[in-house]
Formats: structure tokens, sequence, C-alpha cells
């Protein structure tokens, strides 16, 4: 773009006679009356048509799954106790040009959002139009990098000019479809920027003066619903600003009349190349949230609750994996993860029966003991809900409240709603656990060919520049390729030492990322990485160089634009020196100056070899006849059916190192076999979480396996392309389904305390006499053998079960009985169920693992 910049003839909708309405709408809500169709807010909570309300949120983001999953996903959130589904909304899919909008496939947003309100849920939509994300330029188009004059997220006219006609855009869309809770749709909050507190600071007036700007220009555009700002403390009136993180209870808004809203509840982490996978105990999040809740809280937003996956080359950072799974309650693939979605559920149903009490009173804390306290929540009408917290990571402790004992694990809150029995500790976890696996499938890849990018032409045509010096490479390719061919040459004169047998010269080629692939006449010399940390990184290696003329070619290499930090939109990308020679007769012989030759893309690229209407533009070479050569740059396809079932599927790239994948044309995204380095050594649900706690995965790829949406699939004959940039063996690559392999189940028997109570919830009267264990494997699927079971005192997680010293001999046989061949069963805890009491006046505990197999399947299993 650049010089051939053209200013977009959109026109900028004026919104007038809004801010009266606007300003009666919040005095009616600080007042606490009643406005039909309004969401207002006071102190304690929103306000929707004149009711308080505790909301449950949770984040799924639209194009990081396919609109064949929406519903699915999003009735798993409502079953899971959700009132609310957040998104972003991604400027950068919506506008990939000027005044070019695409809402159509995965960015239907109407559509999204009219599935939201299907299924009688609230929406909140953050606009930004930044959203961080770990998405490619932090959402936003790389057109606008090139908008003469601009400067990011900052007072800079030329930049709200076009965020203001980006935000119109999006609030106008959903205004025409009556999306809006003021015109009876869904939307019940809207977000404006996006985690600028920190930037703001930095900048300080001009920041400030932003921020203002930003929130009047939302204020006026009249949704009738609020907007809020997200790690924003001065966000101005009436805008509310709202925490992100691990924990938020720390967390007071910037006036006494706005609500507490967690913005962020951090479900897990994301992924990054070269790294582990990040896991966060569902204890630890449950605690978190009850913490939030009985200090005030009433909104909580799971980010995220279903994280999906980066097709394409949506993933930015650099250096995010294709997954974006997160550790969510729903993974990547929208199955359930459990125990995270069950115990979160459970915590929902539990704070939703406090409700009440929770939004018309403020907290009597008292301290118990030294790191434990009591929050209790009484009104007029007699409602008592309390909150008894244990801070300890380390200890258990026994508590005094309301005259009776309570027994409280370390970092675990307990949840009374009559102020006397304990219907939820977030540290004790009741619901089962899910044992997921990749298992194959009964198809094969059929006759792999492939294609070697041609690396003596690279320079020819004219697709190609020659200019002196070396280029920022996203200047040259606008994102438009991940890749950007560097080439110059280098004389060589036939006197020099090493011709001799001396020792090779070195290229040094220093880069900003985020990979390069060195080449020198058409043979591949070696490959250097950067990481997220260290974008900046150098390749050293000795090169092997003829008498006369030798052609170097640097391939560089983006895994993603930055998504974050001040005026990312400057930051540099590939290879900006110096690169020179050493080892030579004349000394260090420095190329950076010399005149380079530029190529955006592939030839593969070029000639759309990832689309199955060009798939036969070249000749394809058997891939057996090239495979033991394993070439760099080369491209493989195949043909495959689509597996019976409706599993999930995803293929396995085990065996290949770095490229990118299509299936029937579609994107799946970048793949890279890039081995996890970190921290594996255990995790504990106790004490502060943060990213390095808890870690799986290290010295294995950190990605190996990758989404392919059921819908993008024929019955039969569905291409598979593969660019590979290092290597591979594509004969190893195959298709493999996500299923439930086993379910756990570890519960306790009830305290006596809660014996003979009964419960009102969701209008229905509960009786907690007896716990039960709940088994219940995928649909399609039966319980097909008992693998472990013991009612005692097991040992051991899921997968890993031992009896331990009390065992009752008939804890198979009552399992057997009741689960095998059934789809769900249940099991009352009770000594009189096992026979007889395996060891009185111990708390006692019954531990399952089943076998969960396609119905048909019956595997014998008994250990």
């Amino acid at each position: 773009m650049g010089s051939n910049w053209v200013v977009c003839n959109c026109k900028l909708p004026v919104v007038l006679g809004v801010l009266w309405v606007l300003g009666f709408l919040w005095v009616l809500g600080f007042l606490g009356l009643a406005v039909q169709g309004s969401v207002t807010y006071d102190r304690k909570s929103l306000v929707i048509d004149g009711q308080r309300r505790i909301l449950f949120s949770g984040s799924i983001h639209y194009p990081r799954s396919t609109p064949e999953m929406w519903e699915d996903l999003i009735m798993k959130a409502k079953d899971g106790g959700l009132d609310v589904i957040e998104t972003y909304v991604f400027w950068n899919v919506h506008e990939p040009s000027p005044c070019n909008y695409n809402f159509e496939g995965r960015y239907d947003l109407v559509r999204f959002m009219k599935i939201i309100h299907k299924a009688g849920l609230y929406a909140h939509l953050r606009i930004g139009p930044y959203v961080c994300a770990e998405w490619n330029f932090g959402g936003f188009p790389v057109w606008l990098k090139y908008v003469p004059g601009i400067s990011f997220r900052t007072d800079n006219e030329p930049f709200k000019r076009e965020m203001q006609r980006f935000t119109e855009k999006i609030v106008n869309l959903m205004k025409s479809e009556n999306l809006f809770q003021s015109q009876g749709g869904p939307i019940i909050l809207s977000q404006i920027e996006n985690e600028y507190g920190a930037q703001s600071k930095l900048l300080g007036t001009v920041g400030h003066n932003y921020v203002t700007w930003a929130a009047k220009m939302a204020v006026e555009m009249g949704t009738g619903v609020p907007w809020i700002m997200c790690k924003e403390e001065d966000a101005p009136d009436p805008v509310i600003n709202t925490c992100n993180g691990f924990y938020c209870d720390a967390f007071t808004p910037n006036q006494p009349y706005k609500p507490s809203i967690w913005t962020e509840a951090w479900s897990g982490w994301f992924t990054e190349f070269g790294g582990p996978i990040h896991e966060r105990p569902v204890q630890d999040l449950a605690f978190a949230v009850a913490r939030f809740i009985q200090k005030g809280g009433s909104f909580i937003n799971y980010y995220m609750y279903h994280g999906g996956t980066n097709f394409g080359r949506t993933a930015g950072g650099p250096f995010i994996t294709t997954s974006y799974d997160y550790d969510a309650p729903l993974d990547e693939y929208g199955l359930i993860r459990q125990p995270k979605y069950g115990h979160l559920k459970e915590l929902h149903r539990s704070i939703k029966m406090c409700e009440r009490a929770l939004i018309l009173s403020d907290p009597i804390i008292t301290s118990l003991a030294n790191y434990q306290q009591a929050h209790v929540f009484t009104s007029e009408s007699g409602d008592c809900a309390a909150f008894l917290a244990n801070y300890d990571a380390k200890s258990a402790a026994r508590v005094m409240f309301n005259n009776m004992h309570y027994n409280l694990p370390p970092w675990s809150i307990s949840i009374l709603p009559d102020c006397r029995n304990v219907v939820f500790n977030t540290a004790k976890v009741g619901v089962q656990t899910s044992q997921m696996q990749m298992l194959p499938v009964n198809t094969d890849m059929v006759s792999w060919e492939s294609y070697n990018e041609d690396l003596t032409s690279i320079d020819d045509g004219s697709s190609t520049f020659t200019t002196t010096g070396l280029l920022e490479q996203i200047n040259v390719t606008k994102d438009a390729s991940d890749y950007l061919w560097y080439i110059t040459s280098v004389d060589i004169g036939s006197s020099e030492s090493f011709l001799r047998g001396g020792e090779l010269p070195t290229l040094i080629v220093q880069s900003t990322g985020h990979a390069v692939h060195i080449f020198v006449n058409g043979q591949l010399s070696g490959s250097a990485f950067g990481t997220r940390e260290n974008r900046r990184f150098t390749y050293r290696g000795k090169i092997n160089l003829q008498a006369g003329m030798n052609r170097i070619a640097l391939l560089s290499v983006a895994v993603g634009l930055p998504n974050v930090g001040g005026h990312f939109e400057t930051w540099n990308t590939g290879i900006l020196g110096p690169v020179a020679l050493r080892g030579l007769d004349v000394g260090k012989w420095d190329l950076s100056w010399q005149k380079w030759t530029y190529k955006v893309g592939l030839k593969g690229e070029d000639m759309s070899l990832n689309s199955p209407n060009s798939i036969s533009s070249v000749d394809w070479m058997q891939a057996s006849l090239i495979v033991q050569k394993q070439q760099p740059l080369t491209w493989h396809k195949a043909y495959f059916n689509a597996p019976d079932g409706d599993e999930p599927l995803a293929v396995d790239m085990d065996g290949m190192g770095k490229g990118q994948i299509w299936i029937n044309g579609q994107s799946i995204g970048r793949y890279w076999t890039a081995y996890a380095y970190g921290n594996c050594n255990g995790c504990s649900y106790s004490g502060t979480f943060r990213p390095p706690k808890c870690q799986l995965g290290c010295g294995q790829p950190t990605q190996r396996w990758y989404h392919v949406p059921r819908s993008w699939l024929k019955p039969t004959d569905n291409l598979l392309v593969i660019f590979e940039e290092l290597g591979g063996d594509p004969s190893r690559i195959s298709i493999v389904k996500r299923s439930v392999t086993s379910v756990c189940a570890d519960v306790s028997e009830y305290h006596p305390t809660l014996k003979n109570w009964h419960i009102e919830s969701y209008g229905k009267s509960e009786q907690f006499h007896n716990p039960k264990v709940h088994l219940k494997c995928s649909l399609g699927q039966s319980i097909s053998a008992i693998k472990f079971a013991s009612f005692g005192t097991p040992l051991g997680t899921c997968g890993t079960y031992q009896q331990g010293t009390c065992h009752a001999p008939s804890s198979y046989d009552i399992l057997e009985k009741k689960c095998l061949g059934r789809e769900r069963c249940s099991v009352t805890i009770s000594n009189t169920n096992f026979g007889a009491d395996p060891c009185p006046n111990v708390l006692k505990r019954l531990t399952v693992e089943a076998v969960c197999a396609p119905t048909s399947y019956q595997p014998s299993w008994r250990g």
C-alpha cells in the first residue's frame, strides 16, 4: 500500500440526540428503578430490566471455530451454567482492505450473535477494535499501518478516524439486526479499547486524551447498553473499568457506583512453539472465582471458555501455536474437558443459590483464624449466605462458624447458601475426569506426491525487484505471505585460501525474526530461529562457496505479527543485518549494503498449489522417489476419505518439520515440530498460579495434532496439501480422531452435617442424603470395562489409581453391575451399598476409572 494508499470513501455516520437518553437510563439505573428492555448498573451489579444479576460469562471467539460448531459450543456453555457469551470483534478479518468487508463463513458475526440469542443467553461484544488475543497484529488490518500520518492507539487523528469508522460499522450492523438488549437482542455489554491502562500511563496526557475520546465516541453511539474498558483505571464515566487476570479479588472500580466486573478470568494460558503446555488446575480457578464473588464481584468472564484454533495465519504474538486450546472447559475441538467443566458448573450452581443474598447486601467479614475468614451476606428478607475461606496454601484448617465446625482444605473456599450447610468447596472435585486420546482412524493417505520449489529461478520474473541494502519484511510483503526472499551474489576469487583446503568461511546473518533458512547455490546450509522473548537472533554457520559467482538466498519467515506492546506497528521483522562473511583472505566482508533482490512468497504460493483448482498446474513427483532426501521447501499432496463417525478430527504431523497445512483449499494453519522446553516437575492446585507453575509436555513437540473441522471435508477424495520448509517424511502423516477413552470419578462421603438437608435450586428440591459417583461416556460410546474401582482410601490420580490400606472387596462387582454396557451410570456412596463398612470411623471415597468405547466394542479389563 504505502504510496498507493487511497482514502476510504466510507461516510462516518453522525450520531446525534442520544446523550440525554443515555443519561436518563444511567440515572434510572443508579436509583434501582426498572427500565423495560434496558441494561444499567449500580455498585452491586449490572441491572437488566430492573433486576440485579450475578452473571457468568465465557469467551468463545467465532473465527476460532466453524459456524457448524457454534451452536454446540454455545449450548454446552449454557449447560455449564453460563449466562453470557463474550467475543472480541476481529477488525482484520472483517475489513481485509479499506471498505472491503467480509462477514461470511467463520466471520459471520451476526449469525453468531443470533445463535447466542436463540440459546437464551446474553452476549458481551468486545469491539476494541484492538484485541491483543494472541491474534495477528492484535486484530488490526495491516493496511492500517500505511494510512498516512497514523500512529496506533494514541491521540492521533488518522487512527481515531479509522477506529471510529470501524466501530460505527460494527455498532450499526448490530443495530440493523436488533441485537442490542435495548432492542430486544442479546448484547448487554460492549467494550471499547482493550487493556490500555499501562500504555495510557506511559503516554501521559496524550494517552488520557485518547481514552477520554474513545469513551465519548463509544457512548455517543447510543447502543442503550453499558460500555466497559478493561484494565483502564481512569475509564471516564459512564464507562465501567474492569479487571483481567488470574485473580481479581483485589480489584476495585474507579467509582463507588460502578460494579466489580472481571472481564478475563484466565482459565489457562496460551501456547508458543517451543514452549510447554500450560494447565491451570480447576481447584485454583474455582477458588479465584469464589474469592472474587465473596469480595462483591458480580460478573465473571472465563478467558477462554472455548479457545479453539488459530486457522490460517491468524496467530500472532509471534510464535503462537495454531492450537489456542487455553486449557479451557471446552477443549480446542469443542469436547467437554473434565473435571474443569463440571467443577465450574457446580460452582456456578452454588453461587446462584446465594444470588439473592449477594445482590441485596454487602459482606460482613469475620476472621476465623490467622489465614481463615468468613464473608457473610444477609438481607432484610432473611437471606443468608456465607463463604468460608482458607488462604493457607499448605495446611487444612478446622474452623468454628455459627457454632458449627467446618473442615477447610488448603487454598479453598466453602460456599454455604444458608449459612449452615456446605454445598460446594473449591478444592473438592466431585465430578468425573475424562481422559482424551488421539486414535487412528480407518482411512489412509493415498498417493503422496511432491513438488520442490525451484531455487534456481526465484530471482527471475516480474515479481522481484532489486535495491541496495536490507529492507524490513512487512513493508515489503504487506503480510500477504509469511515468506520473503533476500537474494544477493558474492564473487569469490580463485586464490582464496579456503579453496585450497583451508577453513570454510562463516556466514553471519542477524535477523529480527522469526526464522531464516540459508541457501547457498541452491543448497540448504542451515536455519536459525528466534523466540517470543528474543525475536532478534543471529545465524552463524560455515558455508561452502566456490570460485566465481555464488548466490546467497535467505528465506526470512514470519510466524505471526506482534500483537502487543507500545506502537507495535513500528516493530521490525525480517533480516535487517548485518549480513557478513568472515574467514576470507580480505577479512570481514559486509554484505548488508550491496544489491539485494527481493521476492515475496513462494513459487508454489504464486501458483496456488494449496488450491484444488490449481493442483495440476505443476508436474508432481511420486513422494517415494524423494522422501529419503527429505528436501527442504517441498510441497506434498495426498488424498483421503472422510473417516466414519462424528468424533473431532486432526492431522498428525509426526515426522514433519515446519510449514503450513491446507485441506480442500482451507488453511488449517502453521505447523512446527518444535520441542517443548520448560519445567514439567508436577503441579499443585494450591498457592498463587502463574504460567510457569503447571507445565506439561516437556521434551515433546509443542503441537503435534492440528484440528481438521469435519465441515471442511467431503465424503471422499479430500485434498491434503503440506508445505514443508525443512524436510520431513510425509508418509508418516495421518488423520486421527479425538476421543474420550476413559472416565474417572473420585467422590468422598458427605460430612454428617449435610445429611437430610434440602436445598431449593432452579425450582426443584434436591436432597443431599448420600453422594453419588456419576460416570458418562461420549455420545455413541458405552462403558466397556471398569479399569479400577475402590471404595475406601485409594491413592493416585486418574490413569494411575491404586488401592489404599482400606478397600471394599465388592467395589468392582458393584460398579460392573451398575455401569457395564451403558453410556452413563451412577452409584450411591454408602456402606450398605458395598456390603459393609471396610474401615469404620474413616472418611472414605469411591474412586473409579471406566473405559469408554464405541457401543459395539467390548474389551476385557480387570485390574
